[in-house]
């Protein structure tokens, strides 16, 4: 049954990521990959904000593994930013990086305290 709920979560959370991505990548011009920023961004979020609910295995499994492991992307991110990390764009490579790690780390926070301030 677990497996299940993870593959339903990512079977949501993969072409989420993938519309999200095109429909950003699209609206901008920017060197950096903001499609790839923005995912894991709201999946860092929805993350953060999931530890804060009432341990349930098939909650997690279903919005944890499946859904924002399916949102979520690191792979894309290691390539995104090897691929800026070339002569004349190192600095795209360098914010992506603080952007991706930093801004991941605040999301995720965010969603912890949004949890818990919900909880009073």
């Amino acid at each position: 049954m677990t497996l299940l709920l993870v593959a339903v979560g990512a079977a949501l959370g993969a072409p989420l990521r993938y519309l999200t991505d095109r429909w950003v990548q699209a609206r901008h011009g920017s060197a950096l990959p903001l499609g790839t920023l923005t995912v894991n961004l709201v999946g860092s979020f929805v993350l953060g904000l999931l530890v804060t609910l009432p341990a349930d295995p098939a909650l997690g499994a279903l919005l944890g593994a499946g859904f924002c492991g399916a949102l979520t992307t690191y792979s894309t991110f290691g390539y995104e930013t090897l691929r800026l990390a070339r002569p004349g764009s190192r600095r795209y490579a360098v914010a992506n990086v603080v952007l991706s790690v930093a801004g991941g780390l605040a999301a995720a926070y965010a969603g912890l305290a949004l949890g818990l301030l919900c909880l009073r």
